[in-house]
């Protein structure tokens, strides 16, 4: 087996074919993703420390927006939204207690269930989509990027 690591993509490229055919190669940008397919995840299926993997508990709200994920549903003021379920699945993270930074890497474990490699840009597409449907709401949740980070949402208005 050959395991190659190089945060250069265009490097690991060429590995990949000077190696064709040799055998195994494992290849990825860092150490951390090196350790995230190698052991997908911790004895007991522990998840990153600072936000659950596994779907909320129950319906989740945001001032006047409610998650239900076991439901399949979203509303607004009681009006549901047209999200797919990468979307609900999404916003419920991103909306669940407590409000905190989601990484790409926690994301994508937790929406897509898979071993993260580096490329955001399927997260980015999907909150951009996101994004674009919370856009209509009048004082719903904004979905803020931190760089080089992941994605965070302020705290609900508070009651008047």
């Amino acid at each position: 087996m050959v395991v190659c690591v190089s945060a250069d993509v265009a490097v690991r490229e060429r590995v990949l074919r000077q190696l064709d055919g040799v055998g195994p190669v494992v290849s990825c940008a860092d150490l951390t993703e090196l350790r995230a397919m190698l052991f997908p995840s911790a004895p007991g299926g522990s998840a990153p420390a600072a936000a659950p993997i596994g779907p909320p508990p129950g319906p989740v709200t945001w001032g006047e927006l409610v998650v239900d994920p076991a439901g399949h549903l979203v509303t607004w003021r009681g009006d549901p939204l047209p999200l797919t379920r990468t979307e609900r699945e999404l916003l419920a993270r991103l909306i669940g207690p407590p409000l905190v930074v989601w990484s790409y890497e926690q994301l994508f474990a937790a929406v897509w269930q898979g071993a993260y490699l580096g490329d955001s840009a399927i997260v980015h597409s999907a909150v951009k989509r996101l994004r674009h449907k919370l856009r209509s709401l009048p004082g719903g949740p904004r979905v803020h990027t931190v760089r080089g980070v992941g994605y965070r949402l302020d705290p609900p208005p508070r009651p008047s």
